[in-house]
């Protein structure tokens, strides 16, 4: 009779065990009720046009496609689950950036955090990033250091080319049209002073003079500054046939616009960051014809037109034409990477690095070396449209105009 007792009880027990077993598994398996991700970046201050035409707009449209879809696929579930953002402004303050990514991380614990924009806001995050083992896809970041800080900080990813390569695209261009005998060697350079500016100083010049040119004048001006008007006046009495302007946007219509009302015709006229803004040919319409600047894409590329008809119909205007698709193409890394091995950070780190080529908008994306490899690095305003030129062995690489057509 005891053993008939003990045999019942046994079996309750085990069915029981069963049960919570089942239930516990069923609770294991259920799905966090969204994936939280954050950013800190300027949607007050000086970086504010560039954050958000650039970057700002590429996180939306990526949130919103994905939450269309009814969520990320996450490995380990069985059904989507949706994005919920988690938003700050950095106030273009680099301090304010560093603090409140820290603040995401340790406070809001979101599950990823996605960058700032700038080179300078990038870096400057980028220690907070690998303390606390984050992956960093920067995109509009650049870097001549870039090999070495991704061995220090192996959750740093760059999407940009390296300022050298950048030298190296538009001396391709420069030197086959000094070889033409249609330009001189002399160049002038001007730069923001900042580390965006320095950077591309310091990595374009020795390229540029390998190339046998010369730098007629070059210097950088204050960050903020309200007029140029001095600087153009040097650059259009140096003589030299090609200007060149690492700059910032509110810098890169100012130095249009002033070249324009002071008359200065360079046979190049390149300008930086703001050029493959679709707002800078909107203002300057035909004067835009045969202006360079960096980056640059190929707008028959596959994707490229729905891409574009999508985030406009969701943000009221175009993006730019070099690093807002790439940052679009960035979010495609994470969402593929997310699908192949779930939400651990450490794990997602080695699936960004080691998972790819990941197909993305801007095409196979390979980030073995944590640096994405040849792209776009100069591109024209031609007909309407800001196209990369160069590297000219890229897939839907156009001729330059030339020479830029006088004001």
């Amino acid at each position: 009779m005891m053993s008939s007792k003990l045999s019942g009880l046994a079996l309750a027990l085990a069915a029981a065990i069963g049960v919570v077993g089942t239930a516990c598994s069923a609770l294991a398996a259920d799905p966090p009720k969204s994936v939280r991700i954050g950013y800190a970046i300027s949607l007050s201050g000086p970086n504010a046009q560039g954050a958000a035409i650039t970057t700002l707009s590429g996180y939306k449209l990526w949130v919103d496609d994905v939450n269309k879809k009814g969520g990320l696929k996450v490995q380990g579930f069985d059904k989507p689950i949706p994005i919920e953002v988690v938003e700050y402004d950095d106030t273009s303050n680099a301090e304010n950036a560093v603090r409140l990514v820290e603040r995401l991380m340790t406070q809001d614990k979101v599950d990823f955090v996605l960058p700032p924009w700038s080179t300078g806001f990038n870096l400057a995050t980028a220690p907070v990033f690998a303390r606390n083992g984050y992956p960093q896809l920067a995109v509009t970041a650049n870097s001549n250091d870039a090999a070495n800080l991704v061995k220090q900080m192996p959750t740093l990813f760059f999407f940009l080319n390296e300022p050298r390569h950048f030298g190296a695209a538009l001396g391709e261009v420069l030197s086959k049209l000094k070889s033409e005998n249609k330009i001189n060697n002399k160049i002038v350079m001007l730069s923001i002073a900042d580390q965006f500016g320095a950077e591309f100083t310091s990595g374009v010049t020795p390229v540029l003079q390998s190339a046998g040119f010369e730098f007629a004048l070059r210097k950088s001006y204050p960050a903020g500054s309200a007029d140029l008007t001095n600087e153009i006046k040097e650059a259009k009495a140096s003589g030299a046939d090609s200007f060149v302007a690492y700059s910032y946007p509110p810098d890169t219509f100012m130095l249009t616009n002033t070249a324009v009302t002071q008359g200065y015709n360079p046979k190049v006229f390149h300008v930086g960051v703001g050029t493959a803004f679709a707002r800078y040919g909107a203002v300057m319409k035909e004067k835009a014809e045969g202006v360079m600047g960096l980056g640059g894409w190929d707008p028959k590329a596959p994707g490229a037109e729905d891409y574009q008809k999508r985030l406009v119909a969701l943000t009221n205007q175009p993006g730019d034409a070099w690093a807002a698709p790439v940052t679009y193409a960035s979010l495609q890394v994470l969402e593929q990477a997310i699908e192949k091995v779930g939400l651990d950070r450490k794990k997602l780190l080695d699936a960004i690095a080691n998972g790819g080529p990941y197909q993305t908008i801007v095409g196979p994306v390979d980030l073995k070396t944590h640096v994405r490899g040849k792209q776009w690095s100069v591109g024209q305003w031609q007909g309407g449209q800001f196209v990369g030129v160069g590297p000219s062995d890229l897939p839907g690489a156009k001729p330059i105009v030339f020479p830029k057509p006088a004001w």
